[in-house]
Parts: structure tokens; C-alpha cells; sequence
């Protein structure tokens, strides 16, 4: 089967924009996080709390920043404008299942929806 190439063009863009967001310039940035996160934004945390975009322009930047290494990124495309990413993150000797919703709002991409679950190494 032929892959569209398309697809993998927003693939690449969606890995990249993971990886923007685990950047610890990025993550102090409240003027980054409002391009790259949408207004109607839920996150459901790996503590069980459930985040909206207020919630992570105001937690984020005072997070303590740490290194995070990415592994087993895939993504689906769920709809001509909204992809689906899945990968692991590991901070330290934490590991994570990670899961997020991007829609292309007709100039960028936002995330929409992310969901952490805590894993063993």
C-alpha cells in the first residue's frame, strides 16, 4: 500500500510540535502556548485531573523544567484536519503513554486534547 504524502508531511509536523511542546523555552512561554494550544483544550492528567487551556497558561511556565526523551511516536490521521499522536515519554526514571488530538485551524495547528498515563520502565 502507497503511503499518502501528505500524511507524512503532517505527520512530521505533528512530531515536531510534540517535541516544541516538551521544550523547556516553550513551555515558559505563555505567548507560544496560545498559538500551539487550543481555546477549547482538555487534557485529562495522569493524576486524574482534568486541564483547560487557562489551566496550562498558568501551571506550565512555573513547571520545573526537565529533559524529556520521546519514543514510539505514531500518528493517524483521524480526519482531513485533525491527527491523532501516541507516543512514550521518559523524564528521568518516569515513563508516560501520551496521547494527543491536533485540528489545523486553516493557518496552524493547535492541540486539542492530550491524556498522560503513568507506565513502568
Amino acid at each position: 500500500m502507497r503511503q499518502d504524502p501528505q500524511l507524512t508531511i503532517k505527520n512530521e509536523e505533528i512530531y515536531n510540535l510534540e517535541l516544541l511542546l516538551l521544550t523547556p523555552s516553550v513551555r515558559q512561554s505563555t505567548d507560544q502556548l496560545r498559538l500551539l494550544i487550543a481555546d477549547d483544550f482538555v487534557e485529562y492528567g495522569s493524576s486524574g485531573r482534568i486541564y483547560n487551556k487557562l489551566d496550562l497558561l498558568e501551571s506550565l511556565p512555573e513547571e520545573k523544567q526537565e529533559c524529556y526523551a520521546v519514543e514510539d511516536f505514531t500518528s493517524s490521521e483521524l480526519s482531513k484536519n485533525v491527527i491523532l499522536a501516541t507516543y512514550k515519554v521518559t523524564i528521568g526514571t518516569r515513563q508516560s503513554l501520551r496521547s494527543s488530538i491536533w485540528r489545523h485551524n486553516g493557518s496552524n495547528w493547535q492541540m486539542i486534547f492530550h491524556q498522560g498515563t503513568n507506565c513502568q520502565i
